[in-house]
């Protein structure tokens, strides 16, 4: 697979390299713990998955022309992923996302020549929602809207990549899954493909403690527009992580494991060791959901601000 030859970079999505963090381990004795990079994927993060299929699925049903226009809410890494894709396969892209994502994804969405539209940085990823929602019942005709918070290709691509391929890798040993919540997508389908396995594993999602946090990209359920394609019932576990926690963790991966990661992941990662130290747990996997590149603008101050 590493040395596939591929016929464009849409083909450059999935089978990403999962690595064990020893160090992180010597805190849960006998416990293993895999870190899935989905940071692997050509645009920098597990979103890619989902904006793959849901611009593949709609191309295909006809839903996405070349005289319609995609856009949706993001807070910036799905946004990168329709941007590289619709580079990539000649469709326009326009983005609403809250002013203050990181700068570097705002550079990089635009880099692929997508158009840019801020909403409210006070309401977060919800104001992005409500106004590209707006948007579109203004100019129906205009647009090609996947909404990733209710599109059913979201989940639908982890249940067929993420899940499947953390089965092909570690399939016989996994007891424990963790997975941020955002649009839930990740979760949801992963999931999903787990409840089809020959053995029970069990799968937590992990959700910020607070309502108003700094871990970019994750939802604080109970105060949130909630995805449609969010089931709370399908996790075996909500696991809250606090702030502090995510962005510590972050920092400890890259000093300890040399895995320089999001604070999306750094929650994920501290969930996955507080699961780790449980006695039924023997191998737990969590998802690097993107680089910490794309995080160098906030400052340590700034760790208390919803994003």
């Amino acid at each position: 697979m590493r040395f596939r030859k591929m016929d464009s970079i849409v083909e450059a999505v999935g089978h990403t390299p999962m690595v064990r963090l020893r160090t992180l381990e010597k805190d849960a004795p006998g416990t293993k713990i895999y870190l899935k990079l989905e940071y692997a994927n050509p645009g920098g993060s597990v979103k890619d998955r989902p904006a793959r299929q849901m611009m593949l699925d709609a191309i295909e049903d006809g839903r996405l022309t070349n005289d319609k226009i995609l856009i949706d809410a993001t807070s910036g890494n799905t946004g990168v992923a329709y941007s590289l894709f619709g580079a990539a396969m000649g469709y326009r892209i326009h983005l609403v996302m809250p002013s203050n994502v990181s700068q570097a994804r705002k550079d990089i969405t635009e880099a692929f020549g997508t158009e840019i539209i801020y909403s409210d940085p006070m309401e977060g990823s919800d104001g992005a929602i409500v106004k590209v929602r707006k948007m579109v019942a203004e100019n129906p005709d205009r647009y090609f809207y996947p909404d990733q918070y209710s599109n059913p290709s979201n989940p639908r691509a982890h249940y067929l990549g993420t899940g499947t391929e953390i089965l092909e890798q570690v399939g016989d040993e996994i007891t424990h899954f963790v997975a941020g919540l955002g649009t839930s997508g990740t979760c949801m389908g992963t999931t999903r493909r787990f409840r089809e396995h020959s053995r029970k594993i069990e799968c937590i999602a992990v959700e910020p403690a607070e309502a108003l946090h700094g871990l970019e990209g994750l939802k604080h359920m109970a105060s949130s527009l909630v995805p449609e394609i969010y089931d709370p019932k399908l996790p075996d576990e909500i696991l809250p992580v606090g702030t502090d926690a995510g962005w510590d963790m972050s920092d400890r991966l890259a000093e300890q494991e040399g895995l320089h990661v999001g604070h999306s992941t750094g929650a994920n990662v501290a969930g996955a060791l507080e699961v780790a130290k449980r006695a039924d747990a023997t191998c737990v996997v969590a998802i690097a959901c993107d680089r910490g590149d794309r995080y160098f603008a906030p400052m340590k101050w700034e760790k208390h601000y919803e994003w």
